[in-house]
């Protein structure tokens, strides 16, 4: 990849995306598939404290971005209401944005809560369901926000049925390639569209293992590539690990993501992927 800066604006704040970035996960929600509960109890009760403690350990350890999520979306996920999604969220971004230097990405389909970003310092809005939940087009284009637009074959709650492909990446290209139209139509610029394809979303080990082989296909739609790997099944029905051993394969992944054209990657595991990324970035300004 060419070392010519591609900056990208966060809402004020800028990444150069010619190299690669860490975006740090922070779950507000008592049932994410990996930390799941730890800032958040089953009763609804948010653990501020121990959120601002990891929030100051995220941004130390080097991500550029912090992605706050009030839905689970893991397989068999069910949905929670706009007002549950919002009192869990938006008190949490209030006291991040009060406190922290950092970009600000919000992990949601839910317009309501979209609307409410645009005047609380967010800088990113990453929805898994690339904005196709009736009205999120539209709050996020007059929000006048970034966004992540992301793959997922079917719903959380059965995405992992079984899901189906003729040919995996080139139906997640066509896909991407037709919401970023549908966002185009709608006045959200490319300067303002990162893509995702999506790993683990209505996807078997096979179909997750080919579009990371061959990720930069992507680079056909010519937007900056955001990846989530972390720690997900596909590592663990490799490597034959629980999710709080995936280490070492989510970081093996993540540097062939990033070879093959990633540029943000989000993750559990913030300073070794930092780390990883450094060396990454490196090799990538002489190839």
């Amino acid at each position: 990849m060419s070392n010519s800066p591609r900056l990208f604006n966060f809402s004020g704040k800028t990444l150069d995306l010619s190299e690669s970035h860490v975006m740090g996960i922070l779950n507000i929600t008592p049932d994410s598939f990996s930390d799941g509960g730890e800032l958040m109890s089953e009763n609804g009760e948010v653990y501020f404290s121990k959120i601002l403690k990891r929030v100051e350990i995220i941004i130390k350890t080097g991500a550029a971005i912090l992605d706050i999520g009030g839905e689970s979306t893991r397989p068999g996920a069910k949905e929670v209401s706009s007002q549950e999604e919002i009192n869990r969220v938006m008190p949490v971004v209030e006291a991040i944005s009060g406190n922290f230097d950092v970009i600000i990405s919000i992990d949601t389909s839910n317009p309501e809560l979209i609307n409410l970003c645009q005047k609380s310092g967010v800088g990113l809005i990453n929805d898994v369901r690339a904005l196709t939940r009736k009205g999120a087009l539209e709050a996020a284009a007059e929000s006048g926000l970034p966004v992540c637009l992301m793959h997922m074959q079917g719903a959380p709650d059965n995405m992992q049925d079984a899901p189906k492909y003729n040919n995996v990446v080139e139906e997640v290209t066509v896909f991407l390639e037709d919401r970023v139209k549908a966002c185009n139509a709608a006045g959200i610029g490319n300067d303002r569209i990162l893509v995702d394809p999506g790993f683990g979303f209505g996807k078997t080990l096979e179909h997750n293992l080919e579009l990371l082989s061959r990720l930069a296909d992507l680079q056909r739609l010519e937007l900056p590539v955001l990846i989530g790997i972390s720690r997900k099944k596909m590592i663990g029905l490799v490597t034959g690990r629980r999710e709080k051993d995936r280490l070492t394969g989510s970081i093996a992944a993540t540097v062939l993501g990033v070879m093959n054209g990633a540029r943000i990657v989000r993750t559990h595991d913030v300073a070794e992927s930092v780390d990883a990324l450094k060396v990454c970035n490196e090799i990538l300004k002489i190839s």
